[in-house]
């Protein structure tokens, strides 16, 4: 029987709880010996994939690397920039979503700030409001992890929809702590220039409610104007706390992101990952599949298979792409988009039960009940997974794909990989090796019957979010518009050199990421001040002084790179970062 291990009022890992939880949890910590550089750290990581079961062998390296990043930051932070192509999956997705699953029962310590929606009951009788106490918490974070001054990016979650396995609650800490790490990897944010968030409104997750050692509150979820009134206190005291801040909005349920984007998009700057960036990332992919193929945009036409805030927002930017660099209008771009939820096709027939977002893809055309039928009615080019449905892109669609398309699109996108709408090898046999491919989570590369190493592209959000992140912060830009996402994509395409497109490689080597965040902080940097939607650092033209010429987007360039947090000043930059704050 376990013991129960509750964490402190505040939300708290105090070291004597990390060590209860470590005591009774069923993940053990590996023993290692210490470490001293980054290649001995990855050392450390294959060590734990060599040796342990493989049910257990992805998450006990997750664990490894939670803890080095406690007890040995400069050398954790050294790894993560060296190696971030080898350890991003056991940091962020697939082995993300069983951290957050287990969270509250992992023996590691929380970085980010917990904020409930009961926080102000015990400030009342001292004259506080809600929004009185999260400014406090904010102004309060712990100044061994972060330099409270300077936080310029915050990652914000409240656990409804992590990745493909729903309600997780204050488990989706995990999440914002994953994509943070991301920023500091792959654009060099500083970590401790930005915040992870969870917002515990409650879960209607009954396993969670129930486990005694679950952590958060223990009450149904908060809907409608209680919900939105705890947003807005969160939103008014960030923003009182820091005069700019990019916001990213992370793994909120379709019903709440699509409001709370377009209620403060517009109003500060923030974005939505899920919709926007997933959609930036998947319409570049399919702009470097059409490197392959030869065909223009206009030719397409996208079957998705999940309705939900990813395919829509895909399908908006699909569409806006049409519009800027075609010159269709908004909905002429959308005809090139059709969508099958969990009632079949979406059609006219169905326009007043639908949802807001589902309803400008709603097409004049006979009802389909399942995918096959959608693929012989639509005869797409490309069929993108966002459903979450395992083996639902199955040999027969696949197979009908290749009838139609000499060179199939086929992206399963649903994350983690037990989501996934098919693996790699299943797309490639049921293609002849044809298929254009990229996944949500990575699959392994395979040898072809010619001998050559086929690599499947990761759909990976993480070549888009950090990189215009970093930028918005840059330039102090009052928001992130469509158009950023759109540049972003398009200069993406474009990176994979011709032998990578030839090997299945649809985006450049996540090795190169921080090449690439470069490139893409510069244009869209440069954008965002010719438009004057941001204006330029006060240190801009000195850093770039000795750049030669006008072009704004090469100052950028380096302006981006000399921005990036780098090992070189680890000991400054990590000193301290050993513990977590819950508050």
């Amino acid at each position: 029987m376990r013991a129960s291990v509750r964490c402190s009022q505040s939300l708290t890992k105090t070291e004597e709880e990390l060590s209860k939880i470590e005591a009774v949890s069923e993940l053990k910590m590996p023993s290692l010996g210490p470490v001293d550089s980054a290649e001995g750290l990855l050392e450390h990581v294959r060590e734990i994939q060599r040796t342990r079961g493989n049910q257990d062998k992805d998450i006990s390296t997750y664990l490894h690397l939670r803890m080095e990043q406690k007890n040995n930051p400069t050398v954790f932070y050294d790894a993560l920039i060296k190696y971030c192509q080898e350890l991003l999956p056991y940091l962020y997705t697939p082995t993300v979503g069983e951290a957050c699953q287990k969270y509250h029962r992992l023996p590691i310590p929380t970085y980010g700030v917990y904020v409930r929606a009961d926080c102000h009951l015990r400030a009342e009788a001292r004259g506080m409001t809600r929004r009185d106490v999260i400014l406090e918490k904010l102004k309060h974070i712990r100044r061994d992890l972060y330099d409270a001054d300077e936080i310029q990016v915050v990652v914000v979650t409240d656990g409804e929809r992590i990745l493909g396995l729903g309600d997780l609650g204050v488990g989706g800490m995990g999440i914002s702590e994953g994509k943070s790490l991301l920023y500091s990897a792959a654009a060099g944010v500083s970590p401790r220039h930005v915040l992870p968030v969870c917002l515990d409104v409650g879960t209607n997750n009954e396993d969670l409610l129930n486990d005694e050692e679950y952590f958060g509150m223990k009450q149904q979820r908060l809907v409608g104007d209680a919900y939105h009134a705890f947003i807005e206190d969160f939103i008014q005291a960030l923003k009182a706390w820091r005069t700019h801040v990019v916001l990213q909005f992370e793994d909120f349920a379709n019903h709440m992101a699509f409001d709370l984007l377009q209620e403060y998009r517009h109003n500060m700057c923030c974005f939505n990952d899920d919709i926007q960036g997933t959609a930036s990332i998947t319409l570049s992919g399919l702009l470097s599949a059409l490197r392959v193929t030869g065909k223009s945009l206009m030719d397409q036409r996208v079957l998705f298979l999940g309705a939900g805030e990813a395919g829509a927002g895909i399908g908006e930017l699909i569409a806006k792409g049409l519009h800027v660099w075609h010159g269709v209008s908004m909905e002429e771009g959308r005809r090139h988009c059709f969508f099958i939820d969990s009632k079949g096709l979406i059609t006219k027939s169905r326009y007043d039960s639908l949802q807001d977002h589902k309803k400008p893809f709603a097409h004049d055309l006979a009802p389909c009940s399942s995918l096959i039928e959608a693929v012989q009615l639509v005869r797409p080019t490309a069929i993108i997974g966002v459903s979450t449905q395992p083996g639902s892109f199955t040999m027969e669609v696949m197979e009908m794909m290749a009838q139609i398309n000499e060179r199939p699109i086929i992206f399963p996108l649903s994350n983690p990989t037990s989501k996934s709408e098919c693996t790699f090898e299943e797309a490639y046999a049921a293609t002849k090796g044809r298929v254009l491919f990229a996944s949500g989570s990575p699959f392994p590369p395979l040898v072809g019957a010619d001998g050559v190493t086929y690599s499947p592209a990761q759909s990976n959000n993480a070549y888009i979010f950090p990189a215009l992140g970093h930028a918005a912060s840059l330039c102090k830009a009052k928001e992130i518009s469509d158009e950023a996402f759109l540049m972003a994509a398009k200069a993406l395409s474009l990176m994979a050199t011709a032998d990578e497109l030839k090997t299945g490689m649809l985006f450049p080597r996540f090795s190169c990421i921080r090449t690439v965040s470069a490139d893409l902080m510069a244009m869209v940097a440069s954008d965002m001040c010719a438009t004057g939607v941001g204006k330029k650092p006060e240190d801009f033209d000195d850093l770039t002084r000795h750049v030669s010429g006008g072009d704004d987007v090469e100052k950028w360039r380096v302006y981006a790179s000399k921005s990036m947090f780098t090992t070189s000043s680890s000991s400054k930059e990590c000193g301290g970062l050993h513990a977590g704050s819950r508050l």
